[in-house]
């Protein structure tokens, strides 16, 4: 129980550099003695440090400690500088290819073809340190826009500070749910429990307290110390900082860590898999591309720049890149719609989520609630008051303010309503209480209060006390359930009267019925102590039970409506009476007429998923009073059964199942920061269709890396088979070396970046989840690659072939001929790149602008291959001539005409076969 304490008179301002992180610190009195605060009365701690806790540091003092001590942060592991990220350019293997291909040409005398690589190299390097740095910043920037809060007493005002700021001595407000941003020594402190396991390993909660321990007390069982990085999973209390960012315990741990590197998405990872195996793939294509030149009589300098021109444009290392960039830009679309991912493996999740469950409060519904009914022993009434409601002074109005009163005063502290907008039901009491003439501040003048008993998940109730002039009066809340097993008396219009099992079962009966009206019932009893330390919850009187409207919000029903149409199951998960959750369930249509309301109870969890069939359990589509365990026990059930679990939370209690789900979803507004910490993504609105917004960037984001990634093997295949066909059939290099390396630069680059930061497709949240088993690149897409390759072989040999033999053209002229061909061909090419269902002329890469701009980019440079005097020099390019470019244009166009003919039949079949397929698991 939480005491009210005025705390030491001290607030001399002294203070030296403090901590508590070893055994052997210096005392912010001595600056030289052993200092263990845990040792100390929480007095003697407070006066050491020179603070009141009850009234906290002056924004001056704290200026001065901030600049003291420094910030109150970890020493993270230093970023990429802009020097570093060009270095990393140079140590690629393209790099290392680029300066053989170059050191050969000038051992071959080739000096202007030296000069050129080397250019290439410079360019090449130029555009990754571009494209990476740029994603590098987006990812930096997004992680600084979840920055922790601290609540803090400064000047005798509670006020939200960014952690960074808190310093030594801070008077620090601690509820559940907070994350501890320093190490406090306890002064104050109501059923505080910690979870202290990322510092011990132990998960069960450790209770805490404001008493001195011995000075040999080992870290491990420092019950008065709560710690950087742990969190406060129950209860309230107050802490005095003693130790900040380096200094704490977790920095010192951190500081044996700080230069670990981050570890890559499970989407990196495959990426970089995929581009290993091609590297290597490639590199013995080349060999032997090579080995065949040399063996037919191409001579020497040819053959090895061909293959190594060869390798450089095949081996796909932007893949990385372009992925880090898609994933940035959209992590940015989701921050700008309020969803905030806070790890990038859930975006890949994002796109495969198969099942969302949901909280009711404030994410279903609006979480503005006002006091609609309260029910009495005499009947019911309902607020705000009507003309022919209840007077002042008859029994029922006696009894309503009574009702109120009590109601009014079991809240926490108004500085916290008035600094961070107050719970919900607490702001709808005090309206209530407002409404009848019972202001809070004047209902403390008359009672003050003298202590707290803060509200317990456990036993779903909370008090607190207030002295009157005879004893101690104790005002309870909690669920209706909790405070009619409590209560042993009933407030009536003749005074208090003892309460019968009848009287109980009718009493349930009356919370049920205003439940399923739809309203949050929180019951109201009182009673009068002796003492302070009197158990608060023996012997209760009931004084009513107050009903709770919190209206559905309205955009809730077209969001869940397109949860279904892309098959998404939306369960709710509540702690809330099941009639209350059914009533809104209905409301924002849960529930459809061909599919009934399916409602069980938390205790019915384990039962539902022995009995076969499992499909009992996965039937349900409201759990109501579920506790943290049961909430556990469904995901393991669901994700057992092959779902892919999207969970959102906003409580303490909420963490674990935030952390067991596939991907943890937490409210930004009224989450605790316990739940924001452990959820893989933050909706900063709290609203539902937000993770609808989120699910369909994640399909988009997957969608488009898929989609650069197709298109850029189809190219690289292109050139591979171009090369490799010619030199099996000793004809003449349909490319050159440098012009392999100019298609690399121009291709590779600008279309597979438009690809990475499309929009996507407008019918992405039509389609069913994607399976999260499944590869990268399916058959189908393995199947595209090859006929788009083998496609813009074809023509590419086709026109060399008869630009020799029809056209009579000379070698450099029918070169610069399937030089443009397979230029083009690979440019129009990005328009293949667009699903089985997407239309011929409007779909996800037509309506992308950054496509046309890369298309216009490239057909320019292969424009300046041929007409910019330098630049055709150095490729030895010349002009095709009519004739030429009357032979260039339609072949370009055969593989973009053959590929959509392909998907054409593709979609003919889907239509046929495909269409009513239930939705991929």
């Amino acid at each position: 129980m939480r005491v009210a304490d005025a705390g030491p008179a001290s607030t001399s301002g002294r203070d030296e550099s403090i901590g508590c992180a070893s055994w052997r610190s210096r005392s912010p009195a001595s600056g030289s003695r052993t200092w263990c605060p845990w040792a100390e009365t929480s007095a003697e701690v407070a006066s050491a440090l020179g603070v009141s806790p009850a009234v906290g540091l002056d924004e001056g003092e704290a200026r001065r400690r901030l600049e003291r001590h420094g910030p109150n942060a970890l020493v993270r592991r230093i970023p990429r500088g802009a020097i570093a990220i060009l270095a990393d350019q140079f140590r690629s293997l393209i790099m290392a290819l680029l300066v053989v291909a170059s050191g050969i040409s000038f051992a071959f005398g080739e000096v202007v073809e030296g000069i050129a690589i080397l250019a290439v190299l410079v360019i090449n390097a130029a555009i990754g340190f571009a494209t990476e740095i740029r994603a590098v910043r987006s990812m930096d920037a997004l992680r600084e826009l979840g920055r922790l809060q601290t609540r803090v007493r400064r000047g005798g005002w509670e006020r939200l500070v960014e952690a960074e700021s808190v310093v030594p001595g801070d008077a620090v407000h601690l509820v559940g749910g907070d994350v501890v941003t320093s190490d406090l020594r306890i002064v104050d402190a109501s059923r505080l429990q910690a979870d202290e396991s990322l510092l011990t390993g132990e998960s069960t909660p450790v209770d805490k307290h404001a008493a001195s321990l011995p000075t040999a007390t080992p870290l491990v069982e420092r019950a008065n110390l709560v710690f950087k990085g742990t969190s406060i999973i129950r209860g309230e209390g107050i802490g005095v900082v003693v130790a900040t960012g380096m200094d704490t315990e977790l920095g010192i741990i951190s500081a044996l860590a700080e230069r670990a590197e981050p570890e890559a998405t499970p989407l990196e990872k495959r990426l970089d898999r995929l581009a290993r195996r091609l590297v290597w793939l490639t590199l013995s294509a080349s060999g032997a591309i090579a080995a065949v030149g040399l063996l037919t009589g191409r001579e020497a300098y040819l053959s090895l720049q061909s293959a190594i021109a060869l390798a450089v444009a095949a081996v796909p290392e932007g893949l990385p890149i372009v992925a880090t960039i898609a994933l940035a830009r959209g992590m940015w679309r989701m921050a700008s719609r309020n969803a905030l991912v806070e790890r990038l493996a859930a975006v890949e999740t994002l796109g495969s989520t198969t099942l969302i469950l949901t909280d009711k409060t404030g994410t279903l519904t609006e979480n503005r609630m006002s006091v609609a009914r309260v029910a009495l022993e005499p009947g019911d009434v309902d607020l705000p008051l009507s003309p022919g409601g209840p007077e002042p002074g008859s029994d029922l109005g006696r009894l309503l303010s009574l009702a109120i009163e009590t109601a009014v005063l079991c809240c926490e502290e108004t500085t916290r309503a008035r600094h961070e907008g107050g719970d919900p039901t607490e702001l709808a009491l005090c309206a209530a209480g407002e409404a009848l003439g019972l202001r809070r501040p004047s209902l403390l003048a008359a009672f003050p209060e003298v202590g707290e008993e803060a509200f317990d998940p456990e036993i779903k109730m909370m008090a607190t006390l207030h002295r009157r002039e005879a004893d101690i009066l104790v005002a309870v809340k909690g669920a209706p359930e909790a405070i009619l097993d409590a209560v042993s008396t009933v407030a009536a219009t003749g005074g208090s009267r003892p309460l019968t099992d009848t009287d109980r079962a009718a009493w349930h009966a009356r919370a049920a019925r205003l439940a399923g009206d739809g309203l949050r019932v929180l019951g109201v009893a009182r009673k009068s102590a002796r003492e302070v330390h009197a158990d608060p919850y023996r012997d209760l009187e009931l004084v009513g039970l107050v009903g709770l409207l919190d209206p559905p919000r309205p955009d809730v029903r077209p969001a869940i409506d397109a949860c279904r149409r892309a098959g998404i199951r939306v369960v709710m998960v509540t702690g809330d009476h099941a009639a209350t959750a059914g009533a809104v369930a209905r409301a924002v249509g849960l529930a459809t007429r061909s599919e009934p309301l399916a409602i069980a109870i938390g205790d019915e969890i384990e039962r539902l998923a022995t009995e076969p069939p499992l499909e009992r359990l996965l039937g349900v589509t409201v759990f109501a009073r579920t506790s943290p365990e049961q909430k556990l026990a469904l995901i393991t059930h669901y994700q057992e059964a092959g779902e892919i679990v999207a969970m959102i939370g906003d409580g303490v209690n909420d963490a674990p199942a935030l952390r067991k789900a596939d991907i943890g979803i937490a409210m930004g507004g009224r989450g605790t920061q316990v739940a924001r910490q452990a959820a893989a993504m933050v909706l900063r609105d709290d609203r539902f269709p937000t993770i609808v917004v989120a699910i369909e960037q994640g399909r988009v984001i997957f969608g488009n890396i898929r989609r650069f990634v197709v298109y850029l093997l189809s190219c690289n295949l292109s050139e591979i088979l171009v090369v490799g066909l010619a030199s099996l059939v000793a004809a003449p290099l349909p490319i050159l070396p440098l012009q392999i390396l100019f298609l690399n630069l121009v291709t590779d680059v600008f279309p597979a970046l438009a690809l990475g930061v499309g929009e996507g497709a407008e019918d992405v949240l039509s389609r069913p989840p994607r399976d999260p088993t499944a590869p990268m690149l399916v058959r189908r897409h393995w199947l595209a690659i090859a006929g788009s390759g083998a496609t813009i072989t074809v023509v590419v040999l086709a026109g060399l072939a008869i630009a020799l033999t029809v056209l009579d053209y000379d070698l450099a002229r029918a070169v610069t001929v399937s030089f443009l061909i397979l230029g083009f061909a690979q440019v129009w090419h990005v328009f293949d790149m667009t699903g089985p269902r997407s239309g011929v002329l409007r779909n996800e890469v037509t309506r992308n602008p950054w496509v046309w701009a890369a298309v216009a980019a490239c057909a320019g440079l292969l424009l300046a291959a041929i007409y910019f005097p330098p630049l055709a020099s150095v490729l030895r390019t010349v002009g095709p001539g009519a004739d030429g470019w009357a032979l260039v244009v339609p072949l370009s166009l055969v593989p973009l005409l053959v590929g959509t003919l392909a998907r054409l039949g593709v979609r003919s079949r889907l239509s046929a076969a495909f269409c009513d397929l239930p939705p991929i698991r």
